[in-house]
């Protein structure tokens, strides 16, 4: 490729020309697909002087390989790279990154990375040898490419945990000239020397992620690197990284160095070191490193931690928020052991008073954050979880392990917290301290699950606690304290309180902070009423006011996306829908424009993404919010089925929802807007226009590449066919869209068998909802069912069951036609044969009275109309009715169990006063016990064991025979009406009657067993008969 013309064009898109410039991105845009682009762009990397330039030629030649260089299927819009001009490459890329400047080498690095993870070993096997080289030079630049090397091999295997063999060996011969040449940066101060630095720190964090290879676990390697890890926490920082600028001296590469050696200290602890949190299947690999770990090297650390703390405290060093995160993250791992409390314990006063307290206070960046963008405000507070590298995050879980684990550690807490407050309450108002009371609050919630535990000795206290130290704070003139109070009130939800009149004060209150002038105040005043209508008071008092609340909220939900706001509006829409049906048109418009508006930002947001065309990425804050927006409508609309006029009108204001979700492919809204749809058409049991306009959307989602939601649509459609059965006879293209969808199931080779068991279930519907009216599509459906279970080993037992079922449904629409189609296709025997063998698998009442329904139409053909290749076997089906009635009674005892769990689920959910097991009745509470006495037992790491062991549990019976169908409680179909033993009865009147030779010889094979069934049948039947004809007189009179 002629590599000045290359350059020419490359120049050129730098041009302020517009049109030039897009003249240029053709040109290269074809030309990148031609034999030796990259040659070409590495010769300009090589020899070219003007630096714009040749960031653009990296960014060109990283965009190829990034999308080409994968073998197989992966981007297959663009044209391979050929494997010679690869090996090429290979050879030329190492010499670049060594002579590279930092910006040219930010963008080879992901090259590298790239190559690496397809070619290493197998292709590139001198890529080592040639690592190593670097490492052993004494050129700085070679030794950083050298490094950035060995960080992408160790990245290539952070998460494999095949070829560790391979890995292990590279460790043992790279790590300890990384451990040299780390040893020898920790006293340098350059900008260089840190950056040099990080990346060894890097490359260690990766290559002990997944597993701690061997070589890393002798004790003298353990030693070596431990020593540069503290050695750099210890390190005092050089000038140059301690900017005026915070954020900049957070992403200085000395304090990114030194966070990694943090995280890399607490890793070897967390996760290898420390014996009590050792899952079972590591025990044999690590049980003697973390005893040593634990003993030798965890006290150590926590050491130099706590006199980095004592600098930080006062105030003659500064740490990073991660250094401080991963500090309290490791005292946190010391409360549980003993050995390491012992150590800990004699610091706890001064930790709590002069670090997670501090840590906990509202920072200037709060003040000014909930001054000048109360938006990001609540989102940094209500969110805070996800920030990982929070210092507040890791004091608050601190503060939970602390009072779960070593409990009378609370009472040392409070006593902090009270000597907060009461100073506050003493001082004159020109001397309060509002930062240090929103702490203690702050503080005290997030004990609140402690506090108000199982046999708490101090559970009663807290009212007055309230009384006297939040209920003023609602009149602060300091806004974040009025949302603190607020906020306090929703921590401590479960707190009964005894004066009733209390409970007036809170609630008036909570109305008066919701009309705060602060958008934080209002929010937290939201979140705080949610839990209170527990109390009949609250919800009492709420009931005149409701429709105010409820425009309160909505108005919330328009200024800011907070997720939680639509699920206080979802509660409130269920508990209080008496009181809001009068409002329920006005509601659900103005929850379909604050859906819209979201949805339209949410739009503008992702158009404005360019070039990235990874669709439905929506999981953020607003997504969450119009997710909870569309739950909300939902249990609106479930709430008005008494009210189908009501009803009517809201599907009209629903359909721009509908359309907007769909239209836009919003994949991640999917299941909320079926569940819509599927709410609407089931409250009023009949379809509308607006309805089958939703219909012919939910089809054209479906065709346009939306198959694999056959699942979450199916509730929907199968209320189109169950509530629109004479429209689908009347409108033949409805009919065959419904039917389409069945046949595209089964013919799409990418869905697998749960969304195949979803098609099995529309056929199922068709048929039973539409008898008569489908009987040229039967034949297709059992060719479907039956081609799949001929042919393919089913594995999964329901999906097996499901296939059945669509043809015993078959025969139950029309038992003559489907033996002709079984029979055409040489299928009948076969079919025969799986049924009554499985006949004990049909556990469902549905499927038991569907198999009874089947077989009483066989059993009410005439002689000739059944295939001679099953008359010697047709005795067999009374058989098989005998054992379905058998095992029916059971089945309906089942079901009526299942109904009633699903009625006392949610309850049950709620209560989890037995997990609350604080142990406030333990002993040591007393203090006769030596808190000392032994470890805290890791719940977590038996949770995680446990989990473990369910997985493999699971999988060693994914395959097997053992997946039973579940009861569908809110399962409704027309056998509902079917009345088994009435129909069996009258089936066999019918057949002594019609046909007493057939007759004759299906019941002379019966065993005694079996006849006493039959005349069991026929009595229940007589039994069912005279009950429902006393009801039908008794309803007449």
């Amino acid at each position: 490729m002629d590599v000045a013309g290359l350059r020419n064009r490359i120049k050129s898109t730098l041009d302020p020309n517009a049109e030039l410039r897009g003249q240029a991105e053709q040109d290269l845009k074809y030309a990148e697909e031609q034999p030796g682009f990259i040659d070409a762009l590495v010769n300009i990397l090589e020899a070219e002087q003007d630096t714009q330039l040749r960031l653009s030629a990296v960014v060109y030649l990283k965009n190829r390989v990034t999308r080409a260089w994968s073998p197989g299927e992966e981007h297959l819009q663009n044209k391979p790279i050929p494997e010679e001009e690869k090996t090429g490459f290979r050879n030329r890329l190492l010499p670049i990154l060594a002579s590279a400047q930092p910006q040219i080498r930010q963008q080879l690095i992901p090259i590298l990375q790239k190559v690496l993870h397809y070619d290493f070993p197998s292709k590139w096997p001198n890529f080592l040898d040639i690592t190593m080289r670097l490492l052993n030079t004494n050129e700085a630049n070679s030794v950083f490419a050298g490094l950035q090397c060995m960080l992408a091999i160790c990245r290539v295997y952070r998460f494999k945990s095949e070829n560790r063999a391979d890995f292990d060996k590279i460790v043992a011969v790279s790590f300890p000239q990384l451990l040299t040449i780390g040893t020898g940066l920790v006293n340098e101060t350059s900008n260089e020397a840190g950056e040099m630095l990080r990346t060894v720190m890097k490359a260690y964090k990766h290559a002990a992620y997944f597993e701690l290879p061997p070589h890393l676990r002798e004790h003298g390697t353990i030693v070596g690197w431990c020593s540069l890890f503290l050695g750099l926490v210890a390190k005092v920082a050089p000038p140059d990284s301690l900017s005026d600028d915070l954020d900049e001296r957070e992403s200085n590469h000395w304090w990114k160095a030194k966070k990694w050696a943090y995280y890399n200290l607490n890793r070897l602890f967390v996760r290898y070191g420390n014996p009590s949190t050792l899952q079972k299947e590591s025990w044999d690999n690590y049980s003697e490193f973390s005893k040593n770990f634990i003993t030798n090297f965890a006290p150590e650390i926590l050491k130099a931690y706590l006199l980095q703390i004592e600098k930080w405290i006062a105030k003659t060093a500064w740490l990073s928020k991660p250094c401080l995160s991963f500090t309290l993250a490791y005292l946190d791992e010391c409360i549980k052991p003993k050995s390491m409390w012992a150590h800990l314990k004699p610091h706890m006063e001064t930790l709590i008073a002069h670090v997670l307290f501090p840590v906990l206070c509202q920072s200037d960046e709060d003040i000014e954050l909930f001054e000048s963008d109360p938006p990001e405000y609540l989102h940094r507070k209500l969110t805070f979880y996800e920030e990982v590298s929070s210092p507040d995050v890791a004091a608050t879980t601190f503060l939970v392990t602390l009072t779960k684990s070593r409990k009378k550690q609370t009472f040392t807490i409070l006593s902090f917290i009270n000597g907060i407050v009461n100073r506050y309450e003493s001082a004159p108002d020109d001397q309060k301290n509002p930062r240090e009371k929103e702490g203690a609050l702050r503080m005290i919630g997030t004990l609140s699950s402690v506090i108000l535990a199982k046999k708490s000795p101090i559970a009663d206290q807290v009212e007055y606690f309230f009384v006297r130290h939040v209920f003023p704070e609602f009149r602060s003139p300091h806004g974040y304290l009025r949302a603190r109070a607020c906020d306090t009130l929703e921590k401590f939800e479960q707190l009964d309180f005894k004066d009733p009149q209390n409970l007036i004060i809170i609630y008036r209150n909570i109305l008066e902070s919701m009309a705060d002038p602060e958008l934080p105040v209002r929010v937290e005043a939201a979140l705080a009423l949610q839990p209170l209508i527990r109390h009949d008071a609250i919800r009492n008092a709420m009931q005149q006011n409701i429709p105010q609340i409820m425009q309160q909220l909505l108005k919330l939900a328009n200024e800011v996306d907070v997720d939680a706001l639509a699920n206080v509006m979802e509660d409130f829409v269920e508990v209080f829908a008496a009181e809001l049906t009068p409002f329920a048109v006005a509601l659900t418009q103005q929850l379909r424009d604050t859906y819209l508006r979201i949805i339209r930002e949410l739009m503008e947001r992702n158009n404005q993404k360019e070039g990235d065309d990874s669709y439905g990425d929506f999981l953020d804050d607003k997504s969450i919010t119009a997710l909870g927006v569309l739950q909300t409508i939902g249990t609106l609309i479930l709430t008005l089925e008494s009210t189908p006029d009501v009803l009517a009108h809201l599907e009209t204001i629903l359909m721009p929802i509908i359309s907007v979700t769909l239209e836009n492919k919003l994949y991640d809204l999917y299941n909320e807007v079926f569940e819509i749809i599927d709410s609407c058409t089931f409250s009023a049991k009949s379809i509308s226009p607006a309805m089958w306009q939703a219909f012919e959307l939910i089809h054209k989602t479906f065709k346009s590449g939306a198959e694999l939601y056959l699942e979450d649509m199916l509730p929907a459609l199968d209320n189109f066919v169950a509530y629109g059965s004479e429209n689908l006879i009347q409108n033949q293209a409805y009919l065959e869209a419904v039917v389409s969808m069945v046949y595209d199931i089964f013919r799409d080779e990418k869905v697998g068998g749960v969304d195949r068991i979803c098609g099995c279930k529309l056929a199922e519907s068709i048929m039973l909802h539409l008898p008569g009216h489908v009987d040229h599509h039967v034949p297709k459906f059992v060719e479907l069912a039956m081609t799949t279970l001929v042919n393919n080993e089913m594995k999964v037992k329901s999906y097996r069951i499901h296939l059945m079922e669509m043809i015993i449904n078959a025969l139950y629409y029309n038992a003559s036609l489907t033996l002709h189609s079984l029979e055409s296709n040489g299928w009948t025997n076969k079919f025969f044969s799986l049924w009554f063998s499985n006949i004990d698998n049909f556990t469902r009442v549905h499927d038991k009275k569907l198999s009874i329904a089947a077989i009483v139409a066989l059993l009410t053909l005439r002689a000739d109309q059944v295939p001679v290749s099953v008359q010697q076997g047709w005795p067999r089906l009374l058989t098989g009715i005998v054992r379905l009635f058998q095992t029916l009674p059971a089945a309906m005892k089942n079901r009526e169990e299942a109904s009633k769990e699903d009625f006392t689920l949610e309850e049950g959910l709620n209560d989890d006063e037995d997990e609350e097991d604080e142990g406030w009745d333990d002993p040591g509470w007393t203090g006769e016990a030596d808190e000392l006495e032994e470890d805290v037992k890791d719940e977590s790491t038996a949770y995680i064991q446990f989990l473990n062991e369910e997985a493999q549990k699971f999988g060693a019976v994914a395959d097997d025979d053992d997946d039973e169908l579940e009861e569908e409680s809110l399962l409704e179909t027309p056998l509902d009406k079917v009345e088994p033993y009435g129909l069996f009865r009258n089936a066999l009147l019918q057949l002594q009657h019609e046909q007493p030779p057939l007759y004759e010889s299906l019941t002379k094979n019966l065993n005694p067993d079996e006849q006493t069934v039959v005349q069991g049948v026929i009595h229940q039947a007589e039994v069912n008969a005279m009950s429902a004809s006393q009801q039908t007189n008794g309803g007449a009179h």
